[in-house]
């Protein structure tokens, strides 16, 4: 189980998974887990009301594991902070039961492929994120450790940024005129093991 904790992280979108990587490597970062597909599902009352409270209820599926995570307000800044509360659940449709149980309905899914990375024995990491709507790598840690090393990676904060992956969604969506629906891979490029 892990404790309530701040977390403190941006994201920074990058042209693909390949070009990431080859940064990552370049200036020392190895990875400490390998790339794994993650599925999520944010939940809500049928009022929205988490979402008018800025806060998050989600249930990450990887592979057999389920993680249920719950994520307050986000305070202003030039990095996403906010608290968060997570515990493995072990079973996803258990929880997904237990939720729709006291009022709470799935309302978004996301997808993605998600790898881990730190460098020797700093505070903080760094993921690449492969998602349907593009790379990003997404740096969580103390503050100033963010900043150095987005720095490093060759980055200024007018590259941060701090929406949650619903929100770009919404925005790649509205960008395109389509009508959002899930952030999910078409069958095809999740089965697939190479690069997004």
């Amino acid at each position: 189980m892990k404790e309530s904790v701040k977390e403190v992280e941006i994201k920074i979108p990058i042209a693909n998974a390949s070009r990431a990587r080859a940064l990552l490597k370049r200036t020392g970062f190895r990875i400490k887990k390998r790339r794994v597909f993650e599925s999520n599902v944010l939940y809500d009352t049928a009022e929205q009301t988490l979402r008018g409270r800025r806060e998050i209820l989600r249930v990450r599926t990887v592979g057999r594991d389920a993680i249920v995570t719950y994520k307050g307000p986000p305070e202003a800044g030039p990095h996403k902070s906010r608290e968060e509360v997570e515990y493995h659940a072990g079973s996803g449709e258990l929880a997904a039961l237990v939720f729709e149980r006291l009022g709470f309905r799935p309302m978004f899914r996301y997808e993605k492929f998600r790898t881990e990375y730190v460098r020797g024995r700093e505070p903080g990491e760094v993921t690449l994120d492969e998602t349907p709507i593009g790379v990003f790598l997404e740096l969580e840690g103390p503050p100033a450790w963010i900043d150095r090393t987005a720095i490093r990676l060759g980055f200024s904060p007018s590259d941060y940024v701090t929406a949650s992956y619903g929100s770009l969604y919404l925005d790649y969506a509205r960008a395109r005129g389509v009508e959002p629906t899930h952030m999910v891979f078409t069958r095809r490029r999740r089965n697939s093991s190479g690069n997004i």
